[in-house]
């Protein structure tokens, strides 16, 4: 009799156990899903604002002689544009920009000769280290440029070609910081009787916000 009930103990508890182990199989937690975070893109619109310094060259020619000058100072601006990020890092796109330059000189006699506006249209391409954009950009390019003393009040546009290089990064996901080096060859117009020319070497630093 003894015997007996000591293996029915035994077999419930050897019959609980099995249910209990099978609960806790039951119970363990499902692995969690993996959720993929979006990688970085530079595509998409963008906008900002720039400043920066130009070092200016103008020469004026007339049948009497010419001079050359060169016309220093600071600019300030904003620039629009748009990119397209492919597969393999190329970066493509096409940017507007429309800035104010401090470029002037003054001459015996009153005389002062300036630029003011200037504005450019250029394709972009680079290639991006994920928030790191290294970039080549070229196109047309205009400014205005003026004389002004006695007897003297003339002004032209200029329009002439544009080639440049630059770095953009991205802090966030829509800020990003700008420095890039351009030069714009002007071309050359009448002022005032002159035939003239101007050319800059270009310094900017800017920030902008990506959509």
């Amino acid at each position: 009799m003894k015997a007996l009930f000591i293996f029915a103990a035994s077999a419930a508890m050897t019959a609980s156990s099995v249910v209990f182990a099978a609960d806790a199989v039951e119970q363990i937690p499902a692995a969690p899903e993996v959720v993929e975070t979006p990688s970085f893109t530079w595509s998409g619109p963008y906008l900002g604002l720039h400043g920066g310094y130009a070092w200016g060259e103008g020469d004026a020619t007339a049948a009497g002689g010419g001079s050359n000058d060169n016309f220093d100072g600071g600019r300030f601006g904003g620039f629009v544009g748009y990119n397209w990020q492919f597969s393999n890092g190329f970066v493509a796109g096409v940017e507007g920009d429309l800035n104010y330059d401090w470029n002037e000189n003054s001459y015996a006699g009153d005389f002062d000769m300036d630029t003011g506006f200037s504005g450019g249209l250029r394709g972009r391409v680079g290639y991006a280290f994920d928030r790191a954009l290294l970039y080549a950009a070229g196109g047309w390019t205009m400014t205005n440029i003026s004389v002004e003393g006695p007897g003297v009040d003339d002004d032209d546009t200029l329009h002439g070609w544009t080639v440049g290089a630059g770095l953009d990064y991205a802090f966030t996901d829509n800020f990003f910081g700008r420095v890039e080096y351009r030069y714009n060859d002007y071309g050359d117009g009448d002022l005032g009787g002159f035939d003239t020319d101007f050319n800059q070497h270009i310094i900017n630093v800017g920030i902008g916000v990506k959509f």
